[in-house]
């Protein structure tokens, strides 16, 4: 199938184009910026706009994924900001399903997003997809988003609308701005805690869009949230929990109200929502527990391990994909996709056109760490299809570092580890950075790439 995703950058849309191109799906993508798009996307994607016609790449795809929208939070909400946001969500909804109207032949079917917010602020009531809408700047907007990608079905297009809840993975959402704040102990409940929060995981939400894709019998509006939704004051102590820390703090709504103004509505607001749609229609939620999912994101399965030399450290994670040694290898092989593996914390752009991956090849790259930007150098070392390559620093951030990726079939499956050896020096000083900036960004770094590896390839059994 050949699908154009609108909103591919983001956090989801990254996900979703790694799942749909494990099954072999034709992707392209609707961007703004492409120079940032080709480092997020990789080679596998291709690329359509700002200047080319929007009706031509409707033309051309078989389905519309539409998940473009600026973040609600936490601007507040300024009426420049409320005019940013609709016309973020409904005016390019309106623009793509004008771009349908106009497209000599048109996409079986417009998969838009939209989000629980639909529902407003609904204390302890049960949601589904049966519940009317709420009151509220964010159910209005939802609302009208809604409306515009329902327009669509007027042309003979299957349109599935999905409602969102609060999105928990790797590299974005949620929990990208909390952790710190959990880690460091100072987490807490969000007023008096007793809200509900309907929450999915990522690999969920693509896993349900991919199924309202190619499935004929999804239609109208669908739950995305996880069957099991939680309280404020729930997800706080699961959360602390996971880490082995304690969350005593609690945000007063007054405080909230103050620090971010009718914005802060987003934050304590109330969805109890359940995904009856999808359950009915047999889809299988792998993360239906909040601590299953937590966990998922937060327990690092890379190990780091300080050598005999001070200051010289080793990283080690696994990987057991899904897929032949021969594709996972020549997706690794491919210099454009080291952006696909890394997160978008760190703005990385290849500098320039990098040649083939072959030993004595360099390749220059930009990125950003925390608020310092780098200019990075790699050195191909050695190049030895199908079973390794090792790259090494000739300019960056760290005194040195050596990079072994190898891979081997484990039958018609593939292990992928990574041996890092690195150091980063200036003494005691150095030790202490280490221990609470570069071994947590490592950290992260890699569980983002084994992530997105899980998403675009499968895990093996």
């Amino acid at each position: 199938m050949k699908v154009l995703v609108v909103g591919a950058t983001g956090f989801v849309g990254r996900a979703l184009v790694l799942r749909l191109k494990r099954d072999g799906h034709e992707i392209s993508a609707w961007v703004r910026e492409r120079q940032r798009a080709e480092s997020r996307l990789g080679s596998e994607v291709m690329l359509r706009g700002p200047h080319s016609s929007l009706t031509d790449a409707v033309a051309e795809a078989d389905a519309v994924v539409n998940l473009a929208g600026e973040p609600i939070l936490p601007r507040r909400w300024s009426a420049a900001r409320r005019r940013a946001l609709r016309a973020s969500r409904v005016d390019l909804t309106d623009q793509i399903v004008r771009a349908l109207a106009d497209a000599p032949r048109r996409p079986r079917v417009f998969v838009s997003s939209s989000a629980v917010g639909y529902y407003g602020d609904r204390g302890e009531e049960t949601l589904d997809e049966a519940s009317g809408p709420g009151r509220g700047f964010l159910a209005e907007l939802c609302v009208a988003w809604e409306a515009a990608a329902e327009s669509a079905e007027q042309l003979g297009v299957r349109v599935v609308r999905i409602r969102t809840g609060v999105v928990l993975g790797h590299g974005g959402g949620m929990l990208a701005g909390i952790l710190p704040l959990f880690r460091a102990g100072l987490g807490g409940r969000l007023g008096d805690g007793n809200q509900w929060l309907s929450w999915v995981q990522l690999d969920d939400l693509v896993e349900l869009v991919t199924t309202a894709l190619t499935d004929e019998r999804w239609h109208g509006a669908f739950n995305a949230c996880a069957p099991e939704p939680v309280t404020n004051d729930e997800f706080t102590r699961v959360l602390a929990a996971e880490l082995g820390r304690r969350a005593f703090t609690r945000v007063p709504r007054a405080a909230l109200r103050l620090a971010l103004g009718d914005a802060a509505s987003a934050l304590v607001s109330s969805q109890r929502a359940l995904p009856r749609r999808a359950l009915a229609l047999g889809f299988r939620f792998r993360f239906a527990r909040l601590a299953e999912a937590i966990r998922d994101v937060v327990a690092s399965t890379v190990e780091i391990r300080p050598l005999s030399r001070p200051r010289r450290y080793e990283l080690v994670a696994t990987s057991h994909l899904a897929a032949p040694l021969d594709e996972v290898f020549a997706f690794f092989s491919r210099a454009e996709n080291l952006g696909v593996m890394t997160p978008s914390e760190l703005e990385f752009r290849i500098q320039g056109h990098p040649g083939d991956m072959q030993a004595g090849a360099r390749i220059d790259y930009r990125i950003r760490l925390g608020a310092l930007p780098f200019r990075w150098r790699t050195r191909i070392e050695r190049h030895e299809p199908p079973a390794c390559f090792i790259d090494t620093q000739e300019r960056g951030p760290y005194r040195s570092w050596w990079h072994e990726h190898a891979f081997r079939a484990d039958g018609r499956t593939t292990v992928m580890e990574d041996h890092v050896f690195y150091s980063i020096g200036f003494g005691w000083l150095g030790r202490l950075v280490h221990r609470l900036f570069v071994a947590r960004a490592l950290r992260r770094i890699f569980a983002y790439r084994g992530a997105a590896m899980r998403l675009r390839f499968g895990l093996s059994p």
